[in-house]
Parts: structure tokens; C-alpha cells; sequence
């Protein structure tokens, strides 16, 4: 029962931190749009959203966000905490909605409610959490010969991507920096986990940094953290934001859910019927994720018309060919 307990906790902290990270998409935005229209806008190099309460109360709602999906994967798997990152985009577009008078387009609403649906799935179907009794507990698992090796293989995906890869392809094909976002996030949930563990133990009265494990989990976090933000920026100033956000939420997720399952072994106490499930939940959110994305400006264009396939026929093919004669004709 603590087990099922602890997967409540998770789900709570993770779906709290996906309204605060979506609202403070459009509470920033609309910070963004009032100092805009008072000085010089961000877009342009401006600064003076940094003085828009407005703006600070985005960041502050996102930080909420940030510190609650933190404290998520305290209590529950990456399995079921990391595909619920999706409900932040159905929250953004639901407030742009009806806030930010950004219409959400009738594919928009069907991409949200595969988003949901999906989540339901997972929630449902999730593994329980295993019993952790200290952060070594962590740190024997992820020396254990299946993390090593597959730990192993992402460094070097890293590291060739980064020396033979960007130079040459970095600014023409997205899937290389993203690539190197989604390998080390994979990692960095890992040890983010592992943090969130050890803090949870110690407020319950167990100090865990008093073990240099502890203390390595943090740095390479930090490690993993920085190479994230270098490599994700690139992409973000070389490619559309709209392209970058469901490839590297699809790469990354993807990535996290097989390290997390190769590390904790969630699967083991799992029927094929819950992991068949799980796998359609997560793929059902996908699709939800690429329509969402795919279609968030269709409704800003009310004028422009979606294209009609009308059926042609012979007689179609005929009237068209003798108009082009008699024009050639004349």
C-alpha cells in the first residue's frame, strides 16, 4: 500500500507541476505583451520585461512547476512522471485559449484530449514504485552491469556526436543537437531521482549527505544539467521552436522511460497486458503532442481556409484541356 501511496504523490506533485510550468508559459507571455507595449520588445533586444510584475510572477509560477516535478520523482517511477510533462502543453493552450485569445484549433482540442487520454492510460497501468531504503540503495542499481553498459553507450553517442557530428551537421539537422539534449536528460532524470531520494530520507530523519554518493549524483546532474542547456539553446536559435519542442519531448521521454527501466527494472513485477498498455498510452500521448503542436497556429488564421480535396473526374480532365486549347488559340 505505501507503494501505491507513494504513486499518488507522484501523480499529484507531477500534474500540480504541469499547470504551474503551462500557466507560467502565457503569465510570462502576457508580461512579455504589456512591456512590450510600453518600451522596447524582447524580440528586439529589449529588457524591460525584467521590471513587468507580471513577467516575474511566470517565472516565479515556473520555478513552483520546476521544484514540484522534482520532488515527483521522489515518489514515483520515470515511467509515470515523465509522460505526464505533457499536460503542461494542454494547459498552455487551453489558457492562450481563452487569456491570450490565441484560438485552439478543432485538431488542437482532439491532440489535448489524446494527451489526456494517454495520461489516463499510464496512470492507471503504472508500476509501483520500488522500496528505497537509503541513496546507496540508488548507487547499487546504477552500478549494476545493465546501467554501466547502457550509460556507457550514451557517453559515447555524446561524445561522437559532439566531435564528428555538430561541426558538420549540427546547424542542418536538428536531430543532433536534440540527440545530445535527449542522451544526457536520460541521464540527468537518473540522478535527479537519486537527489529527490536522498532529500526525502533525510527530511524523514535519514541524512543522506553524509555519503559521497550523494555528492556525485549533484555534480554529474550539474554536468549533465549545463550540457543540456548549452546544446538545447543551440537548437532553439538554429531551428523552429515549434519543430524543436515535440521532437526533443518525444527523444527525451523516450530515452528516460528506457533508463529508467533498464535501472529500476520497473517491468519485473509487471504482465505483458499492463506493459502493452503503458506502451499505447505513451504512444497515444505522442500523437496528441505532434497534432498539438503541428496545428497551434491553424487557429490564429481564421481566413485562410483548410485545403478541400474535391473528386475529379474525366469530364473535369476534358473541360479543362479544351479551356487550354482555345486559350493557345486565341
Amino acid at each position: 500500500m505505501e507503494g501505491v501511496s507513494d504513486n499518488v504523490h507522484g501523480v499529484i506533485l507531477a500534474i500540480s507541476s504541469s499547470i504551474f510550468i503551462g500557466s507560467s508559459f502565457v503569465i510570462k507571455k502576457q508580461g512579455l505583451k504589456k512591456a512590450g507595449a510600453n518600451g522596447k520588445r524582447a524580440g528586439s533586444g529589449g529588457h524591460s520585461y525584467l521590471l513587468e510584475p507580471c513577467w516575474w510572477a511566470g517565472m516565479l509560477s515556473m520555478i513552483v512547476g520546476e521544484g514540484a516535478n522534482f520532488a515527483a520523482y521522489a515518489y514515483a517511477p520515470a515511467v509515470l512522471v515523465t509522460p505526464l510533462g505533457a499536460l503542461s502543453m494542454i494547459v498552455s493552450a487551453v489558457l492562450a485559449h481563452f487569456i491570450l485569445k490565441e484560438r485552439l484549433h478543432m485538431f488542437g482540442i482532439v491532440g489535448c484530449l489524446l494527451c489526456v487520454v494517454g495520461s489516463v492510460t499510464i496512470v492507471l497501468h503504472a508500476p509501483l514504485e520500488k522500496s528505497i531504503q537509503s541513496v546507496k540503495d540508488v548507487w547499487n542499481l546504477a552500478t549494476e552491469p545493465g546501467f554501466l553498459a547502457y550509460t556507457f553507450t550514451v557517453l559515447v553517442l555524446i561524445l561522437i556526436l559532439i566531435v564528428r557530428y555538430v561541426p558538420r551537421f549540427g546547424r542542418s539537422h536538428l536531430v543532433v543537437y536534440i540527440g545530445i539534449c535527449s542522451l544526457a536528460g536520460s541521464l540527468t532524470v537518473m540522478g535527479v531521482k537519486a537527489i529527490g531520494i536522498a532529500i526525502k530520507l533525510t527530511i524523514g530523519g535519514q541524512n543522506q549527505f553524509k555519503y559521497f554518493e550523494t555528492w556525485v549524483f549533484i555534480v554529474l546532474v550539474l554536468i549533465f544539467c549545463l550540457l543540456q542547456l548549452n546544446y538545447l539553446n543551440k537548437a532553439l536559435d538554429t531551428f523552429n521552436t515549434a519543430v524543436v519542442s515535440p521532437i526533443y519531448y518525444v527523444m527525451f521521454t523516450t530515452l528516460t522511460i528506457l533508463a529508467s527501466m533498464i535501472m529500476f527494472k520497473d517491468y519485473v513485477h509487471q504482465n505483458t497486458t499492463q506493459i502493452i498498455t503503458e506502451l499505447c498510452g505513451f504512444v497515444t500521448i505522442l500523437c496528441g503532442t505532434f497534432l498539438l503542436h503541428k496545428t497551434k497556429d491553424m487557429g490564429n488564421n481564421p481566413s485562410i481556409p483548410l485545403p478541400v480535396i474535391v473528386p475529379t473526374t474525366d469530364m473535369d480532365y476534358k473541360q479543362e484541356s479544351e479551356t487550354t486549347k482555345v486559350t493557345v488559340e486565341v
